[in-house]
């Protein structure tokens, strides 16, 4: 069972200078929420309350006056520094003490996920003990993304990175499930051209032994890669117009825990405090009368 959670929120975020060039692009406000509230309301729909949040070397600080720590929504937060960029495996290294030799999932800090039927598959996804597991969500532009060919078992054949010529269209978010190998599998990856550990040569490495399985995203759910600008925007406005039609939020943490039975009404009160006089906290009031 997958009980630890890492999201890697690090990054020099080039694609959206200049305004990641004081700000980590993680706390940049999706609509009404900073951007990495979301990858860690999906690491709580999957239950798993032990998270470690890996940042750039000396924005510990900024991530804390948001989130100190994970008391107000009855989760425990970790915060790790990154000296720089080394590529995605690079955050179980970092993480291999959080990690402990057990089973983890990671998600990158800048991925959207949406979907009816998303919570049931993150929960499954935490059962797992032996291998990897990825999420896979169908993309028009194939030659944009790493893409994997999946067999009628969702065993995953094939994963070439940014293909000219594809038979598959579907591309490898940033969501993954591991087993307790992971670290020492990372260990012995060598840096790529551009110098930082990839994150299809430790997939491979599953691959290879036969232990690497894909979760399909299908036509009712979204994932979407906030990395450039236009999809940044693109993914506040799916995030406003869903919000504002439905009138619930998306990646409400305290509504989550609330939920799951992990924090109290008297909680949540003191997370309206702790916002302020804001739309956040009129919605939480809302939760809890």
């Amino acid at each position: 069972m997958i009980k630890k959670g890492i999201i890697l929120a690090g990054g020099s975020g080039t694609r959206m200078s200049p305004i990641t060039k004081a700000v980590n692009k993680q706390l940049l406000p999706l609509y009404d929420k900073p951007l990495f509230f979301y990858p860690l309301s999906v690491l709580m729909l999957a239950q798993i309350k032990d998270i470690l949040i890996i940042v750039n070397k000396g924005q510990v600080d900024q991530f804390k006056k948001v989130l100190p720590n994970g008391n107000r929504l009855g989760i425990k937060i970790q915060y790790a520094e990154q000296d720089k960029p080394r590529g995605l495996p690079d955050a179980f290294l970092v993480g291999e003490k959080f990690i402990n030799n057990q089973p983890v999932s990671l998600i990158l800090g800048d991925n959207f996920f949406y979907g009816q039927s998303l919570t049931k598959k993150l929960i499954e996804c935490t059962k797992l003990t032996n291998g990897a597991k990825v999420f896979l969500h169908p993309v028009r532009k194939p030659s944009l993304y790493g893409i994997a060919t999946i067999n009628k078992k969702n065993k995953i054949t094939k994963i070439i990175e940014k293909p000219k010529k594809t038979n598959s269209n579907l591309a490898v978010t940033g969501l993954y499930f591991f087993d307790n190998k992971v670290v020492n599998f990372c260990k012995f990856l060598k840096p790529s051209k551009r110098n930082e550990l990839e994150i299809v040569d430790l997939l491979n490495k599953y691959k290879k032994n036969n232990k690497l399985t894909a979760e399909i995203i299908g036509r009712g759910g979204a994932w979407l890669d906030t990395g450039s600008i236009e999809n940044f925007n693109d993914t506040a406005n799916f995030v406003a117009s869903i919000e504002n039609r439905q009138g619930f939020k998306i990646g409400c943490l305290e509504e989550i825990a609330f939920n799951n039975n992990w924090i109290s009404k008297k909680t949540i009160k003191d997370s309206i405090n702790f916002y302020g006089n804001c739309d956040y906290s009129k919605y939480l009031y809302s939760i809890i009368n």
